[in-house]
């Protein structure tokens, strides 16, 4: 069986990164993955200001107790007079710092009476001055390629007066699910059939993860469906999600036909629980992983596995978001031959910890702990662990988006 961590490194290394771009608004940009990375050309602020609303001093020209003559009020937009020795020009939050002072003396602090300004508490040398340049500066890196861009990103962009952006295309996803006992919800069921579960919910995760479920299909259990079925989805998709008909069953169909499609598929057992078996092969260029059945054990290899390959082929610049920690707060020891990611739920505590409650049903069709679990806690294999133990964490939070 192969280990976890190399059978995540394998598909990573099988998602391809994308080598086009699109220039999109900036307003239309939120979310979307940055293909260039972007250096200033302004200076932000781009002169030195005012970071409340107050007076413009010499620091030299305090004196305890003596006033100082107001001589002139500047509003932001407005332009400074330069300051002359011994008076103080009143000004407002983003005012432009007149030639000469150094201070902002903050009006909470002050007193006025007939146009001279009494200071009543000491201030500090250039406290709330903004100094030009000191947010952003011309040729300063701003925003890396290969960024998922945010709100606070959309407002550097337009802060530099940035009105269009290239992005990385959005990746289109195909979902193939197989098997006769499956039915469509909303369609009645038979004696002997399920609901399909799996094609919604990793619609919905891929959804989350700001790439695009550009077909979802359902083959049934024959060759020819499968193989017309696989044909669609690798002709138009980027990745391909095939769930179920992976084995070696009499109606596992998944594999042959991939053969017979001029594919190969490596069909391996990881190391892992839930979430055993797991495929990957090659139609023409694009990438298929053939994920377990049972709904949960697809939803962890798509959180653990498919999501990094995924943001692969978005462009973004890391495939794996970071793994926290937390302290196992279970009176049960779990010890398996298979690293086991067990559905937990996070709570941090006053004293500084992460503590993880597992799920009281850890089978691999509890469908009801997906929407419980805030993420999933790493067992390792082989060892007893139990209360207090530390365990890697991977919050849905990160690994979900």
């Amino acid at each position: 069986m192969l280990d976890f961590d190399t059978a995540q490194d394998r598909l990573i290394q099988a998602a391809v990164r994308p080598t086009r771009s699109e220039r999109i608004p900036v307003r239309a940009a939120l979310g979307r993955i940055l293909a260039d990375t972007i250096q200033a050309t302004l200076d932000i602020p781009p002169a030195d200001n005012s970071a409340m609303d107050g007076y413009a001093i010499r620091f030299e020209d305090y004196q305890a107790g003596q006033g100082l003559p107001i001589q002139q009020r500047c509003y932001a937009g407005d332009i400074p007079e330069a300051l002359e020795t011994g008076k103080a020009i009143r000004l407002f939050t983003g005012s432009l710092m007149p030639a000469g002072a150094d201070t902002v003396v903050i009006q909470e602090n002050c007193t006025e009476e007939s146009d001279v300004v009494y200071i009543q508490q000491p201030p500090h040398k250039a406290q709330h001055v903004r100094y030009r340049g000191e947010d952003m500066s011309q040729g300063k890196t701003v925003i890396l390629k290969g960024k998922t861009l945010s709100s606070g990103h959309i407002a550097i962009l337009a802060s530099q007066g940035i009105t269009e952006v290239d992005v990385y295309p959005i990746p289109k996803i195909g979902i193939l699910t197989t098997g006769d006992e499956l039915t469509a919800p909303g369609q009645a069921l038979k004696e002997g059939q399920i609901y399909n579960s799996n094609a919604p919910m990793l619609a919905a995760l891929v959804e989350q993860l700001n790439a695009k479920v550009h077909l979802v299909l359902h083959a049934k259990d024959t060759l020819e469906d499968i193989q017309t079925a696989l044909t669609t989805l690798s002709n138009e998709c980027d990745l391909v999600l095939t769930v179920g008909g992976v084995s070696v069953g009499d109606k596992d169909l998944v594999k042959p036909a991939i053969e017979q499609l001029g594919g190969e598929m490596n069909l391996w057992k990881v190391r892992m629980k839930p979430g055993k078996p797991v495929a990957l092969a090659h139609i023409g260029h694009t990438p298929i992983v053939g994920l377990p059945g049972n709904p949960v054990s697809s939803f962890a290899v798509f959180t653990l596995m498919v999501s990094p390959m995924i943001r692969v082929i978005q462009g973004r610049r890391h495939a794996t978001p970071r793994v926290l920690y937390g302290k196992l707060d279970s009176t049960t020891v779990f010890k398996g031959s298979r690293e086991e990611f067990l559905r937990v739920q996070a709570r941090p505590d006053t004293d500084g910890f992460l503590y993880l409650s597992p799920h009281a049903q850890q089978g691999s069709a509890i469908i009801s702990s997906l929407a419980w679990c805030t993420g999933l806690a790493r067992i390792p294999a082989n060892q007893a662990v139990g209360l207090g133990a530390t365990v890697a964490y991977y919050d849905l939070k990160h690994w979900g988006h």
